[in-house]
C-alpha cells in the first residue's frame, strides 16, 4: 500500500495531482449544520459538536473549487462518494452536475442513534454517489441504498468521525486492490484506515494539524 498524506489546503495538493490518475474519491467534507445561529435541537440550544463543525467549515475551500479538481484528477468511469446533510444536499447536487459528474444514487447512512430535532429526529446522513464518465457497476450489485453502521458515540477523535466499516463499504464497492483512493478533506483519516485494511493506495489531505496528526497515526 502506498500512502501519501498532506497537512495542507486540499487545493494546493490537488493542483499537483495528474489528470485522470485517481480511481475513487470518498470524502466527508465539513458542511453547514446550523441556520440563523440555531441547530434545530431542543429549543434551539447549540451543542458542542455543532460549534466545532462550524469552526471546521472555515478551513475548507468552496465546494465548486475542490470538486472541479476532483473531477479533473479522477479517471473516466470512476466513482465519488460525498457525505452531506439535508441543508447542503441540493447545493452539492447542483455543483456536481455543473462540474461534470453524473448522479448514480443517493445513499443513506443509518447511524442507529438520534439527534433531537423539532422537525423529525435525525438518525441518518446522506451520501451522494456519483460518477465521472461512463457508468460502472459497483463490485457488489446486491448492496442496498440504506447502510446500517453504528455511529461512534464517545471517544471520537474528530467531531464528525465516521465508522471505518462504513468507509470500507464504499472503498470495496468502487475500487480494486492496488487502486488509488483520494480523500481531499480526510479529517481523522477513517477513509485512509479503510484503504489500509483493504490494500488500496491512499492520498489524504487535512489542513488542521491536530486532525492530520491523528490521521497519520491511524494510517501509517
Amino acid at each position: 500500500m502506498n500512502v501519501k498524506l498532506y497537512n495542507d489546503d486540499c487545493l494546493n495538493v490537488l493542483k499537483d495531482i495528474e489528470d485522470n490518475s485517481i480511481d475513487l474519491v470518498v470524502t466527508d467534507p465539513p458542511y453547514e449544520v446550523i441556520t440563523g445561529g440555531r441547530n434545530g435541537g431542543v429549543k434551539g440550544k447549540p451543542s458542542g459538536i455543532l460549534t466545532e463543525n462550524k469552526q471546521l467549515m472555515k478551513s475548507i475551500p468552496k465546494a465548486d473549487l475542490w470538486l472541479s479538481e476532483c473531477f479533473r484528477v479522477m479517471k473516466d468511469g470512476t466513482h465519488i462518494y460525498i457525505m452531506t446533510n439535508t441543508l447542503n444536499l441540493t447545493n452539492y447536487l447542483n455543483i456536481i452536475n455543473d462540474v461534470g459528474f453524473k448522479l448514480h444514487n443517493l445513499l443513506v447512512w443509518n447511524k442507529n442513534n438520534t439527534t433531537p430535532n423539532r422537525w423529525y429526529m435525525k438518525n441518518c446522513e446522506y451520501v451522494i454517489f456519483a460518477r465521472k464518465g461512463f457508468a460502472k457497476s459497483i463490485n457488489n450489485p446486491s448492496s442496498q441504498t440504506v447502510h446500517n453502521f453504528d455511529n461512534i458515540i464517545g471517544n471520537k477523535q474528530h467531531p464528525t468521525e465516521k465508522p471505518v466499516d462504513l468507509m470500507k463499504l464504499y472503498v470495496e464497492n468502487s475500487s480494486q486492490v492496488g487502486d488509488t483512493v483520494l480523500d481531499p478533506v480526510m479529517g481523522s483519516g477513517s477513509t485512509g484506515v479503510a484503504c489500509k485494511e483493504l490494500n488500496r493506495n491512499f492520498i489524504g489531505v487535512e489542513l488542521d494539524k491536530q486532525y492530520f496528526d491523528i490521521a497519520e497515526s491511524r494510517i501509517c
